[in-house]
């Protein structure tokens, strides 16, 4: 007898695609503990116009263009660095567009409460890339020498001589974008699963301090398919629609909203004031979808990248504050870090080295004194605005 399907009875699953469309492989290792993905298509159907006799609507000739949007939400979680990038590893880079940045860890030989952080052997290292120590993540904004690098604020306690620094992968931006393709499992197997491919994030949102901090990402895909009525003919260059891979162990562990670090300011200073705030990352795509011969989008076409920083915080009479507000009366830049999470394998930080914040409101309304910083955009000089990594 059929019976009703549980929403929480689905497994999500991302893979990075080699070109436009086509389907990636996944593994177990590839799967997401997504919170909610929507998908909606939308034929489009242009006004007939024909007189047929009578007010009856005939119908629509079938094969129009289609247009399909998504939305994917999910927690932060745990990964373990031995296997490989983060399961959702594959939409930041489809966010962002750089290929992952991969640092394996090194020696400390020095640190300095300035920021510069010497490395008993050549670092390898590049500028917005990142370096973990005790549960912490820093940038490199500068490169020093073959050796040192000067950080983008010290670490709160400084490595000693023969201190380990953990690895990190970084993600950064690039010019052109790669899709990736989601998949959305049930049970029991004979439900209808699906598929997005050619799935381009047009906009990413990383939300601090709420109950869990949550990523989010929408866009534009190329289609999505499904296993009841999948054809060969279809996109993705599939022969069959793909099965599920064999279940394996899935233990994570989210990431409290309210665990982390922020730096903020033109020499940056550890605020312990925030309240909330979200980096949001806008590619203003556009698709090749009103070309003759084809009802799917050819590619993708991004526009020009905007990141904007918004964050709340109590007002307090200090330097650092009163800095803040300075910086935003007189257009002047400051960087914003913000370090999700505290434990090793379970840290995520998010760098803008250059923002012009906001005048920000003052809301009197609480007990306490809050400035709200509205949408400050970043800037840089070549896709460099933001970088997100994970240690």
């Amino acid at each position: 007898m059929a019976s009703y399907i549980s929403s929480n009875a689905n497994r999500f699953y991302t893979a990075l695609e080699t070109s436009y469309g086509q389907v990636g492989s996944i593994t177990s290792g590839n799967r997401i503990p997504a919170l909610k993905l929507t998908v909606q298509q939308k034929l489009e159907a242009a006004q007939r116009k024909d007189k047929t006799g009578s007010r009856t609507f005939p119908g629509q000739a079938p094969g129009g263009r289609r247009q399909t949007n998504f939305e994917l939400q999910t927690y932060m979680t745990s990964w373990q660095k031995t296997g490989g990038n983060p399961g959702y590893g594959p939409l930041f880079q489809a966010a962002l567009g750089g290929a992952p940045l991969q640092f394996a860890g090194g020696t400390a030989a020095s640190a300095t409460a300035g920021g510069r952080l010497g490395f008993a052997a050549p670092h390898g290292l590049g500028a917005g890339q990142a370096v973990s120590c005790a549960g912490e993540i820093r940038f490199v904004a500068a490169i020093v020498d073959t050796s040192t690098v000067q950080l983008n604020a010290p670490f709160t306690t400084l490595p000693g001589t023969g201190a380990a620094l953990g690895a990190a992968v970084t993600y950064v931006p690039a010019t052109e974008l790669p899709s990736a393709s989601v998949f959305d499992y049930w049970s029991p197997a004979t439900a209808v699963q699906r598929l997005l491919c050619g799935a381009a994030v047009d906009q990413m949102e990383i939300q601090v301090n709420g109950d869990y901090h949550e990523f989010h990402f929408s866009g534009l895909a190329q289609d999505v398919l499904d296993s009841s009525s999948f054809s060969s003919a279809n996109v993705g260059q599939l022969q069959s629609f793909p099965a599920e891979p064999a279940l394996a162990a899935f233990d994570y562990s989210i990431v409290p909203g309210n665990m982390g670090e922020a730096w903020l300011g033109t020499s940056p200073s550890q605020f312990l004031t925030i309240t909330s705030a979200s980096i949001v990352l806008k590619n203003q795509l556009d698709t090749r979808s009103k070309e003759f011969g084809s009802n799917l989008p050819r590619s993708i076409s991004p526009g020009q990248r905007s990141v904007t920083a918004a964050f709340e915080l109590f007002s307090q009479d200090d330097d650092a504050t009163k800095g803040l507000y300075q910086a935003a009366r007189q257009q002047s830049p400051i960087s914003v870090m913000f370090q999700l999470g505290v434990a090793e394998g379970q840290v995520m930080g998010v760098y803008l080295q250059s923002v012009i914040p906001e005048v920000p409101e003052f809301d009197d309304g609480q007990n306490r004194l809050q400035w709200k910083f509205r949408q400050s955009r970043a800037q840089g000089t070549v896709d460099d605005e933001i970088a997100v990594a994970f240690a």
